[in-house]
Order: C-alpha cells, then structure tokens, then sequence
C-alpha cells in the first residue's frame, strides 16, 4: 500500500489514462483477464475491474497487437486531454528488448 494510500480503480484508471476510449470498453478489457499488475513486486492477473492500483504500480496490458508493460506514476482525477493522459503513466521497456539492442 502507499504511503498516502490513495488508489482508484483499474477501469477507471485506464480510462483516464487513455487506454480504452469508454469506461464501459475498460472494464470489459480488464474482465477478460489480459492485465497483469505488478504491486510491490508481487504480479498477479486481474480479471475484477474494482481491482485498485496505486502510483508506483506497472500494468501490463495488450495493445494494437502487442504487449505493453506501464508504469502508473498518477492517479489522474477525470478523463482529459491526451497530454493530460500521457502524464499518468510511462512505457517501460522490456529488459529482453533492451538487451537486444545491446
């Protein structure tokens, strides 16, 4: 848990961060059972879109034919504009692609 224990849920975090274009769309991505969450370095598969995450966390995710991992760095408070969405999280690249660039 953070130290301020703020955290919100997946779906609604997903859809203010951009990733699904409607909450109704994030929560139906997130009950398939396709995101991982890595909390606290504990990674568990998330199926329940009432699922909390909190900065810190990384979530991995399919998108447009592949695999994403993010890092959540803010909660967000409301679906804004793209920029807005962009500062909620980071793109973290897999150590296996970085290691082949090497």
């Amino acid at each position: 848990m953070s130290e301020t224990g703020e955290a919100i849920r997946i779906d609604i975090w997903l859809w203010h961060a951009r990733q699904f274009k409607t909450r109704s769309l994030a929560t139906m991505g997130v009950q398939k059972g396709r995101l991982r969450l890595t909390s606290a370095g504990t990674t568990r598969r998330i199926s329940k879109p009432s699922a909390l995450v909190r900065a810190g966390d990384t979530l991995t995710l399919p998108r447009n034919g592949r695999i994403v991992r993010l890092q959540i760095l803010a909660l967000g408070t409301r679906r804004g504009p793209a920029s807005e969405a962009q500062a909620l999280y980071r793109e973290v690249e897999d150590e296996q692609t970085e290691a082949s660039h090497v």
